[in-house]
């Protein structure tokens, strides 16, 4: 049974963002919406939701029907509300004064301990954050949900526990989730949707087969463009010869013959739509310059401890050797990002206790970016760790995905994923032959998120990498070290930590 229609749904801002997109959304459809970066995935569940007017087409949902909507960011007059005042406030008046213990019974659901619950909203964590919103949406009683990247800032705990909370919902309700984690995608959703500015495409498939699907599609309609340019051009070449023939001969019917062979190529290049080619988000392109160092970084039994001075764990004798793909695991809070920050302070002469070889061009970038400078101009940074000139940075500017009009702008004027691939575009420009890189993937959608992983790999680039993406790190990683209990371990996959992460009950 649908519940939601779309029909021939298009929406400009400036640019097109997708046009006449069709969809119907039935009871127990659990839909992975995938794009790149600025796309239209947030803005078309903003008009599923019922609260952004689509451009062109319409949307006919079922009577009463309830939506409970998800957005990316909490609203900042939410920030000064308790956890718990905030999902109480998302049912009507009435029913929050006598039914208050609906939220009582839902966070103890959600596992969300006591002293969250009371907490200020400012004050808790971007994963707080997040279950607050889809709390506030869920005591509602939607007969739908939508998702908008449910997995930003939650850990492996809590992305499991999403998981396993999602697939307990009844199975008649339906989900759409916007998301650029893979694993989260195969795990929750049964069709895919791949949201582009024309010719969208739905499977009835969950991700990873559904990208498989779309490849085959869109060679096939390569293929089919070009057979059906091909039988135009030849068609041309028999009018060509016709009418010579029938202008020296003066037969009327040749050049009638013509004219209909001239109209049949015209419609056979008209209905030939080229195969798509989604305009990129902007290119991720790395460079490792290599060194000859037996060991670019040892640590030989370097205690980590927090920036206060407790201790954590021990490295043990360790060593990183150029090719090294390391993957970092840990749990939150074990020290993965303390160890990165040492190792960086000991590129810069700041830690005795690292041997760093003489060699090492580091690129280093944290999970927050900081290493942007967020009020001067992507034009302004990129010329200032190279000698290349304003125009050659222009060009490498608009490569990443960073269009003219941004470029003398503030960087925190950017989008989170243009910000991403700025940081990669500085990096690069160092000419590394050591990365050293706290959650690359954040804010990459799903193409730059391969792409960053092709570039490591091609390069053969020698990292230390920590990151939550389970897809991210099996395919990148060729050496894993694993912070458990009060030891730094060297395992030989990261399957037997992804399994004690992910274990949600």
């Amino acid at each position: 049974m649908s519940i939601i229609n779309i029909n021939a749904l298009g929406v400009t801002l400036g640019d097109p963002l997708f046009s006449d997109l069709n969809l119907t959304i039935s009871k127990s459809d659990r839909i992975g919406l995938v794009a790149a970066n600025g796309r239209g995935k947030s803005t078309l569940l903003c008009c599923l939701a019922g609260a952004f007017t689509p451009t062109t087409g319409e949307i006919t949902r079922a009577r009463g029907l309830r939506v409970g909507h998800v957005e990316q960011t909490l609203s900042a007059e939410a920030l000064s509300v308790t956890f718990y005042d905030w999902v109480l406030a998302a049912l009507p008046t009435e029913q929050a004064e006598y039914e208050s213990w609906r939220v009582d019974v839902l966070l103890d659901e959600l596992q969300v301990p006591y002293d969250t619950q009371h907490t200020a909203l400012s004050m808790l964590s971007g994963g707080w954050q997040r279950t607050a919103m889809l709390a506030a949406a869920w005591v509602t009683t939607p007969d739908l949900l939508l998702l908008d990247e449910p997995t930003n800032h939650l850990d492996l705990k809590r992305i499991a526990f999403l998981e396993t909370w999602l697939a307990r919902l009844p199975w008649d309700l339906p989900v759409v989730i916007t998301s650029h984690d893979r694993a989260f995608l195969d795990s929750t959703t049964n069709r895919t949707m791949f949201l582009r500015a024309e010719n969208s495409r739905v499977f009835q498939l969950p991700f990873s087969a559904a990208r498989a699907a779309l490849d085959k599609t869109d060679a096939a309609d390569a293929r089919r463009h070009a057979n059906e340019l091909k039988k135009a051009q030849q068609l041309r070449k028999q009018a060509a010869k016709l009418k010579n023939t029938g202008m020296n001969s003066g037969s009327d019917l040749l050049l009638t013959k013509t004219k209909q062979l001239a109209e049949r190529a015209d419609r056979l290049e008209a209905s030939a739509k080229p195969a798509h080619r989604d305009q990129s988000a902007g290119d991720i392109k790395l460079i490792n310059s290599g060194t000859h160092a037996k060991a670019v970084i040892t640590l030989d039994d370097l205690t980590v401890s927090t920036p206060d001075g407790r201790a954590l764990y021990k490295t043990g004798q360790k060593w990183i050797t150029p090719g090294d793909r390391i993957i970092l695991l840990g749990a939150n809070g074990s020290g993965k990002s303390q160890l990165v920050r040492m190792i960086h302070e000991a590129l810069l002469g700041t830690q005795d206790l690292i041997k760093c070889a003489p060699s090492i061009v580091a690129a280093y970038s944290d999970q927050h970016l900081s290493q942007l400078a967020e009020t001067e101009t992507p034009l302004i940074q990129v010329t200032s760790v190279s000698d290349i000139g304003d125009q050659s940075a222009r060009s490498l500017l608009a490569g990443a995905g960073i269009n003219f009009s941004l470029q003398d702008t503030p960087a925190n004027a950017l989008s989170g994923g243009q910000k991403a691939r700025l940081a990669m575009l500085l990096l690069r420009l160092k000419n590394p032959n050591f990365y050293l890189l706290d959650e690359p993937t954040n804010h990459l959608d799903i193409d730059g998120q391969e792409a960053l992983e092709s570039e490591l790999i091609t390069h053969d680039a020698c990292c230390l990498l920590v990151s939550h993406d389970r897809s991210f790190l099996k395919t990148v990683g060729n050496r894993f070290w694993w912070i458990r209990g009060r030891r730094l371990e060297e395992v030989d996959t990261p399957d037997a930590f992804l399994t004690s992460e992910m274990d949600a009950n």
